[in-house]
């Protein structure tokens, strides 16, 4: 998930980036204070003073993890979320994809039965219902490192998403005191839990019982895991039978500055543009009213994707285009199919200061950036495209050292 920031203090966080890799402010309160002014919260939402001091109870900051502001300590650019440090032809791994989907195919089959029913329930593919178990955590292979209240404390105490995690800790405390025993909530280094993944806020919104025990269980039940999250899928918009996405090829005169949201149009009128689907199966007329747009996650440096609003609901799962990418194309490997004819290219995944100032650089001569985060996300590549192509540069709609460097030469750029 992404924190919107302001404008002004976008350009701010930037010009400290110019300047100089400085040591970032100390938190304005100690652990101890924090924990007690999380109290009156926990306790408004249900939660009570025997659950809040049994989680807390001899509980010190992780102040290893990922995406912290820790005075004295300078970020790493390398850590977080694979879906942002990774490129395309990292994350993309066929190696791995076909070994998950021969391990998902085998899942299917176990849990068929089941499977079905969810699918006839929620409406949501049950290939992407096992593709999402495989991603998050193999089939049960990986094991999650953390503990969740720790983590999620910490991150709400000294991370850089302060108000979302602050949230998030709530709402595991909330999981603890309706009875989640605590050696259940195991959790990533963001504090999602359960064997699909869950944040603890999204818990209480989207359970479902798979299983049909009347309980249920995302920690330990397979069916109950895989309703749950099809559920979330289903409740966040998931439209049944309509595929995630299509491979695509770009006409010759075509770009990837048209890339993103703001440029959905119908499949029939990106047809007219010249687009078509990659490899033999070409569109159908049937598909012509389908609306999707142009998604290239390596700008022109790898394959182009026409996504569709399921695409968009996959990424309401988690916010990256590569997850989405990820997902969908071991949903369609395990189906039988799958496989991206073009290959993402060995393109160098900028560092995270590199493309904040890109961003911020982009802000100010007026291009639309209203994040300013350091990620490479559709509008981003976009913002890239569209600068390259007034500035008379190679388009690639990727934020490279030779964008950065063009951008410093225009002194209007300077935040």
């Amino acid at each position: 998930m992404r924190e919107v920031i302001s404008h002004a203090v976008a350009m701010a966080a930037v010009a400290m980036l110019l300047t100089a890799a400085v040591s970032a402010p100390a938190a304005a309160e100690t652990w101890d204070e924090f924990v007690n002014g999380l109290w009156p919260e926990a306790e408004a939402q249900g939660v009570s003073r025997k659950t809040f001091d049994d989680a807390f109870r001899g509980l010190k900051p992780d102040l290893s993890l990922p995406d912290l502001i820790v005075p004295g300590k300078k970020r790493d650019d390398s850590a977080g979320q694979a879906e942002f440090t990774k490129s395309a032809f990292e994350y993309l791994n066929p190696k791995y994809l076909s070994s998950l989907s021969e391990k998902g195919r085998k899942f299917l089959k176990d849990h068929e039965k089941e499977i079905i029913e969810i699918e006839r329930k929620t409406g949501v593919d049950r290939y992407i219902m096992v593709a999402i178990w495989g991603r998050e955590t193999a089939y049960g292979r990986h094991k999650l490192p953390h503990d969740a209240i720790r983590v999620l404390a910490t991150q709400a105490y000294t991370g850089r998403r302060k108000d979302q995690f602050r949230a998030e800790i709530l709402a595991a405390l909330k999981m603890l005191q309706e009875g989640v025993p605590r050696e259940k909530m195991r959790a990533s280094w963001a504090g999602a839990v359960g064997q699909t993944q869950f944040m603890p806020t999204e818990y209480f919104q989207h359970l479902e019982d798979g299983d049909g025990d009347g309980k249920v269980d995302i920690f330990d039940s397979v069916p109950d895991a895989l309703a749950s999250a099809a559920r979330q899928l289903a409740n966040k918009g998931w439209v049944r039978g309509l595929r995630w996405g299509y491979e695509i090829d770009l006409p010759a005169n075509g770009d990837c500055s048209l890339e993103g949201p703001p440029g959905e149009r119908t499949i029939g009128e990106w047809r007219k543009l010249g687009l078509k689907r990659h490899g033999k199966t070409p569109f159908k007329p049937a598909e012509d009213s389908i609306s999707a747009y142009l998604m290239m996650p390596s700008g022109s440096f790898g394959p182009g994707f026409l996504a569709t609003e399921n695409f968009k609901v996959i990424r309401l799962y988690n916010t990256s285009d590569l997850y989405a990418l990820f997902v969908g194309d071991l949903a369609d490997r395990i189906a039988g199919g799958g496989g991206f004819h073009v290959p993402a290219a060995k393109v160098a995944q900028p560092r995270t200061a590199q493309v904040s100032e890109i961003q911020a650089r982009l802000a100010k001569l007026g291009y639309g950036i209203d994040i300013v985060d350091g990620k490479i996300g559709s509008n981003t590549r976009r913002q890239v495209g569209t600068y390259q192509k007034a500035s008379g540069l190679k388009i690639t709609c990727w934020p490279t050292a030779d964008v950065l460097k063009s951008l410093r030469a225009n002194p209007a750029s300077n935040p």
